[in-house]
Parts: C-alpha cells; structure tokens; sequence
C-alpha cells in the first residue's frame, strides 16, 4: 500500500522531467545531477516506503487473516447457534402448541365451570330471595331483631355466596321451621291500639296468629311487614273470643280461636263496618226506609198479638158446643161461649145460638152480617203491611239512582282515576237497594203469613158456624118433625 507523501514525490519528478527544454546545459547538468541525486534518494525512499509498506500490508493481511479466521469462527459460532436456536424454537413451538391446547382445554373447563358456578349461583339468590320473602311474612321476626339481614348481601350482584351464607342460610330456614310449630307465651312489645309501644304477653300461635292480653283488653295482634312489628288490631273482638283466649293464656283451657289465613281475616274484620256504619253509608234515602221497617215490624207486632190473642182450639170448642146442642143443653151451651169472650169464633157462634129459633135462611143471614163484621178487625193493617212491602224496594230504587248520581258528578269533576272518588255514591246505591229489600222481603213474606192466618180465621168461623146449624137444624128436626 502506496503512502502519500511517496505519491508527492513522484510528482515533483514529473514535473521536472517536463520542465522547458529553454533551460540551459548547464542548469540542466546541475539540475541532471540534482535530479539523479534527488531520484535516488526518491527511489530510495520509494523503496524504504515500499518496504514500510509491504511491512504495513503483511500486517494488515496478517490481521485480515486472523481476522477472518476470527469471522470464520463466529460464523461456524453463529451458525450452531443459530441451528441450536431453530431446533429449541421448534421445541418451543411445540411446547407453545402443546400450552395452547392446554389452555383451551382449561378455559373450556373453566367456562363449564363457570356456567356451573352462575347456575349455582343463581339459584341461591333465588332461594335467598324466597327466604327473605319468607322470613319478612313471617311473624317471628318481629320478636327476633336483625333476623335474616346477610341475605340482603347475597342479593346484591357482585358479592360471591360461599359456604358460610349455605350454612347461615340452612340454619335460618330450620329456626324458621321450628319456630313455625311452636305456641308460645312471652313478653314482647306491642303497638296498642292507641298507638303506644307497652310491653305484654304475646300469644304467638305458630306462623298463624298473635294474641295479646293487658289489664284492659284481650285481642289480636297483627303483624306488620315493613316495620316487622306487632300492632293490635283496631278493634277488640267479641266478649267471648276475649274469654277463650284469657282462659287459653292462664292455662285453663286447651281451645283458642286461630286465624288460618295468617292475618287476612282479621284484616278484613277489622277494616269491615258493622250495620250501623253500613246503614250511614247510604244517604239520605237510608232513614225513611228504617222508618217504615220499623213502622213495618210495630204492625206485624200487634196484628201477632192481636190474632193470637182471638185463635182458640176451633176443633174442640165446636166438638164440645155440638155435643150440648145436640143434648138441647143451649144454657152450657151459652155459658160455653161466654167463656170464650171476645173470640170472634166464639162470636158467630154466640149469634147462631141466639138465633136458633129462627129459619135456617135467617139464621144463615145473621151468621153471614157477624162474620162480615168480624173480618175488618181481623184485617186491620194488613194493607197498610203491603204497602210498605212495595214502597220499601221503590226507596231503595230511588237510593241507587240518587247514588249513581253522585257517582257520576264525581266522575265528571274528577275523572275515572281515582276510584275512591266514585266508590261513595256506589256505596250508597248499593247499601239502599239492599236495604230495601231487606226491608220489603220480610214483611212482604209476614203479610203473607198474616193474611194466610186471617184467612183461615174466617174460613174456621164460617166452616164451624155452618157445622153449628146443621146441629141446630137437626135438633130441631128430632123434636119437631114437621119442621
């Protein structure tokens, strides 16, 4: 390899070979000597150089050479390690495979248990939700405070049940098992029916009913779900519920009253009106009805008193007054009737024996004119009784269409949205019209009975009067035979 400054001399020799020929001979032997002096120090140096540079070049191939060695080496290096690397990635490869199937092996067995763990789960929420339906319905858990409250948690989404919300659970459902078939006295508090919190015992009658007794009232107890409190029912029940259930408490008696229906009964007897309070409930038109059913039963009263006061045993008074007449016994005869004063059998019967000397036509007459004017007292009122049988169902009439009235000036202020607006004038129509008939049924059914009575009355009177000739006629006939 050729330095740069040899280069430079050469150069310079060049040049002054291609000098001008004008130079002279001698400068040119002079410059001939220089130049051959100079040429040889050139070429020796060129050679000094050449050498240095042959010396220079060796040791660059020398380094090229173990440098290339070198390269070589990390080549065959590179190379096994590049064979080592394709043959481990293949390794890998087949590893990653194998990982691969393992994993979708395992994320199919953890979907499936997945799908198992959601399906498990979901069924405990949904026993958890009917427990907590069942533990708020039930009355025992008004007297056991904070009862069921982690079920509130395993109802929530993302809280997971474990095995000890299984075993609270379990446990809260066989407590709620066995405290629903127990009957049991204890101190608890209690809503009165004033609205104050006492303490008294409680009757707790299974899941069914609660009874309480204090020193001023026995009654029922209702339990109340949103508050998971006891409230005493608005109203106390009959004086003889109250006995049995005191008897019950202080262990004198094995019977108590039970509602089976866990509260709904008396729900409804509590919220219920009694009569008084339905009769105020249908208007105006209410009271005149009242009035004539009372004006009703004071008739069918005194036409009872009045009647059975004049019925006899017609059968035997007639047996006995035939058995005398036909003996001509006519003073027992008439002492028989007086008697029986003021009884209009005995009456008609009292004329045919004053007239018995008379015409058979005569005294058949003065029978007819008695009877007739017994009948009158007989019907007193009876009409009056059948009329208030037909106005009573009228008013009643007239209290449904006063009250579908209302309904419907309701309906025009207030719409159809509000149904209590509207259920007073249909109270009041259906509260009349039953009134009314309960009025009209009775004492239509009492007139019938009452005129049934009088009409058997007469046809007593006039069977028994006609009886009655006969035997005087007969009479007659055995002692006068030309009549």
């Amino acid at each position: 390899m050729i330095s740069k400054h040899t280069l430079y001399h050469c150069l310079v020799c060049l040049l002054l070979f291609l000098a001008p020929s004008t130079l002279t001979a001698a400068d040119m032997r002079v410059t001939e000597q220089a130049v051959a002096t100079r040429k040889t120090e050139l070429l020796n140096q060129v050679r000094a150089e050449k050498q240095e540079a042959g010396k220079e070049a060796l040791k660059s191939r020398q380094k090229l050479d173990t440098e290339r060695l070198s390269l070589l080496s990390d080549i065959r290096k590179l190379k096994r390690q590049n064979s080592a690397a394709q043959t481990a990635n293949k390794k890998k490869r087949a590893e990653l495979q194998r990982l691969e199937a393992g994993r979708k092996k395992l994320q199919k067995q953890q979907e499936q248990i997945d799908a198992v763990s959601r399906e498990l789960i979901g069924f405990m929420r949904v026993n958890a939700k009917d427990l907590d339906a069942l533990i708020s319905q039930s009355q025992q858990s008004a007297f056991i405070q904070d009862r069921g409250t982690f079920i509130q948690r395993l109802l929530k989404s993302e809280n997971y049940p474990d095995m000890t919300d299984v075993r609270n659970m379990t446990t809260l459902l066989l407590e709620e098992i066995q405290l629903s078939g127990e009957v049991r006295i204890q101190e608890h508090s209690l809503v009165s029916r004033s609205g104050e919190a006492v303490i008294t015992p409680i009757l707790v009658l299974g899941n069914f009913t609660t009874a309480y007794r204090t020193d001023e009232e026995t009654g029922f107890a209702l339990y109340s779900e949103k508050s998971r409190r006891l409230f005493a029912l608005s109203r106390t029940p009959a004086g003889s519920v109250q006995s049995r259930i005191e008897r019950y408490m202080k262990g004198e008696s094995i019977t108590v009253p039970i509602d089976i229906s866990q509260g709904s009964a008396l729900r409804q007897i509590s919220s219920g009106l009694n009569f008084v309070e339905q009769i105020a409930a249908g208007g105006p038109v209410v009271w005149p009805i009242v009035g004539i059913f009372l004006f009703g039963l004071l008739i069918v009263m005194e036409r009872l008193f009045f009647l059975l006061r004049r019925h006899i045993n017609a059968e035997k008074l007639s047996e006995q007054l035939n058995t005398l007449a036909l003996n001509s016994q006519w003073q027992a005869c008439a002492t028989l009737l007086k008697s029986y004063r003021g009884k209009p059998l005995a009456v008609v019967l009292s004329t045919a024996l004053k007239h018995r000397q008379m015409k058979r036509e005569d005294i058949e007459n003065a029978l007819q004119e008695t009877i007739l004017g017994q009948i009158p007292p007989l019907e007193r009122f009876l009409s009056t009784l059948g009329m208030i049988a037909s106005i009573a169902p009228l008013l009643g009439l007239l209290g449904t269409v006063t009250g579908m009235i209302n309904t419907f000036h309701a309906i025009t202020y207030f719409g159809t949205g509000d149904a209590k607006m509207m259920s007073g004038g249909i109270s009041e129509a259906l509260v009349t019209t039953m009134l009314g008939l309960a009025v009209a049924i009775p004492i239509m059914f009492s007139h019938t009975l009452l005129s049934r009575f009088v009409e058997n009355l007469i046809a007593q009177m006039e069977e028994k009067a006609v009886a009655f000739v006969n035997t005087i006629e007969k009479v007659k006939e055995e002692y006068d035979p030309a009549a």
